[in-house]
């Protein structure tokens, strides 16, 4: 197995996706912190725009220190990760549920994270927005699409009863709705399937509040 090295942050719902398909797949990897917050943010700094120019993370480094051999967008990461060790599998075999796991996984990856993230939310903010208002009232909105894909999706999981990349997914997804004082018992498929992926080993040792730069209690 090549050397990997993961540049994350704890609270990093895109670097919370990767960390549970890391320790899915039991791949070994260095934590590296990047971040968010100090000083104006290090993703934004030089030295971490040369890893990932675009200035997000997260982003994974293989086969050694050099800067050509960074993967970054966690969806590619995660892909990657599926290639290098293709067992477990987050993709279905049948081809119907294939295609409901991508669709759910885009769902958040296109449609819900990247609107409440940190930079559109600082955007909210200086246009005198409330931005925690902003992120909650959105993802209230787009959970109730998402429940009703997954009332007739989902078996333990998103998807039957085998974990995907839909899981992968959901899972920060919901931490970060908690976060947002979202009410929950409004999405009961969702709110059953995240609190047994939660009870997962793989999903407990990605969690933000077990991260080595997560603030200590």
């Amino acid at each position: 197995m090549s050397k990997v090295k993961l540049f994350s942050y704890w609270r990093s719902s895109c670097s919370y996706r990767v960390r549970i398909a890391l320790n899915l797949k039991a791949i070994p990897h260095e934590y590296v912190t990047i971040n968010l917050v100090k000083d104006g943010g290090e993703q934004k700094k030089d030295h971490f725009l040369k890893i990932n120019p675009f200035g997000f993370i997260p982003s994974l480094e293989v086969n050694g220190d050099n800067n050509q051999n960074q993967i970054f967008e966690s969806l590619a990461i995660i892909d990657y990760l599926e290639n290098i060790n293709p067992e477990p599998s987050l993709y279905p075999k049948d081809l119907i549920d294939r295609a409901n796991a991508i669709a759910i996984t885009e769902s958040i990856n296109s449609g819900i994270q990247p609107l409440q993230n940190l930079f559109v939310l600082a955007e909210i903010e200086n246009l005198g927005g409330n931005k925690d208002q902003w992120a909650k009232q959105l993802i209230t909105k787009k959970f109730k699409s998402l429940e009703n894909i997954m009332t007739k999706t989902a078996g333990k999981y998103c998807i039957g009863d085998t974990i995907t990349i839909a899981d992968v997914f959901l899972v920060p997804q919901v931490y970060n709705a908690y976060r947002y004082g979202v009410d929950m018992s409004q999405y009961p498929t969702i709110e059953r399937v995240n609190k047994l992926l939660e009870e997962h080993e793989a999903f407990k040792a990605a969690h933000p509040s077990v991260q080595p730069d997560a603030p200590k209690q």
